[in-house]
């Protein structure tokens, strides 16, 4: 056989998505942290799950001025959150990009034909979830 056919063979059986890099990644970060802690508890402590979640992180954080200095700094930041773009009403999500503009934290808009708020949900073991804001205390990710 080929090389080139090799080549191929061993990418389709390689699994190299960046979903299953991203999961292979979490659940390497879950052994590191060596804790015995059940993976929904685990999961609550490294994320912000859903967009009622989110919002009370963002909201106890305080806003950063154009100094960049801050009145307090919160037990909880986010590094980044991950919103769906398929969301519907567009209502639910909607006060979301200003509140992480003004917190300077990075937001990632997921759009997959309609299925961006499956992908979210498959990171954290829920069926579904619009918004994921990954936690920056003790987050080994």
């Amino acid at each position: 056989m080929p090389p080139r056919n090799k080549a191929a063979k061993n990418n389709i059986q390689d699994d190299s998505t960046p979903q299953k890099q991203v999961n292979r990644g979490i659940e390497s970060a879950r052994v590191l942290a060596g804790n015995s802690l059940p993976e929904k508890v685990w999961l609550k402590q490294q994320f912000a799950i859903g967009v009622n979640d989110v919002t009370r992180v963002l909201e106890r954080m305080s806003a950063i001025t154009d100094e960049g200095s801050t009145a307090q700094s919160p037990c909880v930041r986010l590094q980044a959150i991950l919103l769906a773009a398929d969301c519907n009403p567009k209502w639910l999500m909607k006060h979301l990009p200003t509140m992480a503009k003004s917190r300077k934290v990075p937001l990632i808009v997921v759009r997959d034909d309609k299925k961006g708020s499956l992908r979210l949900g498959e990171l954290v073991k829920l069926k579904t979830a619009i918004a994921i804001g990954v936690k920056v205390r003790g987050s080994e990710i």
